[in-house]
């Protein structure tokens, strides 16, 4: 491959013009089967730093620009305008956008293991406690039987539920369909989990789950005429199998923004005592759902399936948090108290 004019990208959320070697990059990129918030995200780190390293102008990124000096200027503009979180993933971005500048032999190295980042969290995931759960679905029932359009007490009560009992991402409810939830013989019910990176799971769920799901798709009947299949059956059966499990008000698949509102409110009208960690809202029910494996002693293999994690280690963090809070509660013991009194 050479290096090649700009070119405009035919993004829909992206229109800015970008050098065509980064165009190259994304239809490789595109074999791994990215969600399209990842193709958005690599864009947008692709811009802020081409941006900082042109003086505002991206499209004008040539490949002589991208040096060790270059990259660590830009990375320290970027690093003081941004979160720790924020400059792990442009990092991470550039990263492999340079690995595979180099595998084309369009520049002589990757000059990012030179570039500083900050260091992982290495602080536990915050799961909600049981009292902030109820709290999360007592501010949900205020929506019941509410007439407001933007309310459907249903859906959101499903899409909170479904994240705190089957630990789905956000995008993994968005992408669901209805068919993806097949049914057992004994009540119960499997969700097919289209996961991260296109890797594939199957979550169990129990009947009680699978009633408010039901619930949600007998009310979404109602509340959108004419979108259901078969409008004499009830709860999964009324759907076509394509039919997005999630939707907006439109009947459209739900989008990545009113999903996250739709929790944030949720989270808003519980009150400051049920609030999950900063920027994690889909996410901090999904720890909440790891967390409660981890503390019913499931062990670390099967909470690596059914989390769909590619590394073992990012579900032993779950573990090790369950052994921290079982010794914290023990080390209670009031009977602690007569030892360290007797201590000579």
């Amino acid at each position: 491959m050479s290096a090649k004019r700009p070119s405009r990208s035919s993004s829909s959320d992206d229109a800015q013009v970008v050098p065509a070697w980064f165009d190259e990059f994304l239809i490789d990129r595109s074999t791994r089967k990215p969600s399209p918030h990842t193709i958005s995200a690599y864009r947008q780190d692709f811009a802020s730093i081409a941006t900082l390293i042109t003086d505002g102008r991206p499209a004008e990124l040539s490949l002589t620009d991208i040096t060790r000096d270059s990259m660590r200027s830009a990375f320290g503009s970027f690093a003081s305008l941004h979160e720790p979180a924020s400059i792990r993933r442009c990092w991470s971005t550039w990263n492999v956008l340079c690995d595979f500048l180099y595998m084309c032999e369009l520049i002589a190295a990757n000059p990012m293991p030179s570039v500083g980042r900050p260091a992982p969290s290495k602080t536990l995931p915050k799961a909600l406690p049981a009292s902030s759960v109820g709290s999360l679905l007592a501010a949900l029932e205020q929506d019941r039987g509410s007439k407001k359009t933007t309310c459907w007490y249903e859906r959101d009560r499903a899409i909170v539920l479904t994240a705190l009992l089957a630990g789905l991402r956000a995008d993994e409810l968005r992408r669901a369909n209805v068919s993806d939830i097949r049914t057992t013989d004994n009540g119960a019910a499997i969700i097919h989990v289209h996961g991260k990176g296109e890797k594939d799971r199957s979550v169990p769920i129990e009947p009680e789950l699978l009633a408010t799901l039901e619930y949600y798709l007998d009310s979404r009947a109602a509340r959108i005429p004419g979108t259901a299949k078969n409008t004499g059956g009830q709860g999964l059966s009324r759907w076509s199998r394509d039919a997005p499990l999630f939707v907006g008000r439109d009947g459209d698949r739900i989008s990545r923004g009113t999903l996250q509102s739709r929790v944030r409110r949720a989270f808003e009208l519980a009150g400051p005592e049920a609030q999950p960690a900063r920027g994690a809202l889909v996410h901090g029910l999904r720890h909440t759902y790891a967390t409660e494996l981890a503390n019913a002693e499931v062990s670390v293999y099967s909470l690596m399936r059914l989390l769909g994690h590619e590394s073992m280690a990012t579900s032993q963090r779950y573990i090790t948090a369950a052994a921290l809070d079982t010794r914290s509660a023990a080390a209670r013991n009031p009977l602690y108290r007569i030892l360290r009194d007797s201590q000579p």
